[in-house]
């Protein structure tokens, strides 16, 4: 029975060693040699300030920013803490609530508009963190920021052009706008 125990103890040591240290260690280590930007949370800086990062969603809601999409995660929107969606089914006054109050806002700083709004500016995703708006709804908004900002709907239309993402490998998902990138480059413009 010692010798079992004693091989058992040395099993213990060695795989805690091996798996509890080398590897995380090894895998840290490649990470931060090859993938350094992602493995630091793929953040956008500026000045040596971490403004963001460019996989989580941030809360925009000046009229002379882009918007996201809206995020249901608690206690406060694009908690990467606590990625959920609402769980609201379609039919739950709840989400017909917050649907609405986001259309509302919506018209009330853009009044003029009658565009259909797309659906992502008013529904949230089901990790509440979306970094990305679709293009429609990116253009969507130019008419807002372009007056906001006093610039031309040409020159917030270009940089919406400059930021639209194609869809991964040529195949996955859909065009996208990342809207913290695009709102840094609206800052550098005006």
């Amino acid at each position: 029975m010692r010798r079992q125990l004693r091989i058992a103890l040395i099993f213990l040591g060695l795989f805690t060693i091996i798996i509890g240290i080398i590897y995380p260690l090894a895998v840290t280590g490649i990470a931060q040699t090859f993938f350094h930007h992602q493995a630091n949370g793929s953040t956008i800086k500026a000045d040596g300030k971490s403004l963001g990062s460019e996989l989580i969603g941030q809360p925009f809601s000046d009229p002379k920013y882009f918007w996201g999409r809206p995020s249901a995660t608690v206690p406060f929107p694009y908690n990467a803490a606590a990625s959920s969606g609402s769980n609201y089914g379609p039919s739950n006054p709840s989400l017909l609530e917050s649907i609405q109050a986001r259309i509302d806002a919506l018209k009330a700083v853009d009044p003029d508009n009658n565009q259909p709004i797309p659906v992502d500016l008013v529904t949230s995703s089901a990790s509440g963190l979306d970094p990305d708006i679709s293009v429609a709804a990116a253009l969507y908004q130019v008419p807002r920021v372009a007056r906001y900002r006093e610039l031309s709907q040409e020159q917030v239309h270009a940089l919406v052009d400059r930021f639209t993402e194609s869809r991964q490998f040529g195949i996955l998902g859909e065009p996208r706008v990342n809207v913290l990138k695009l709102n840094l480059a609206l800052d550098e413009v005006k």
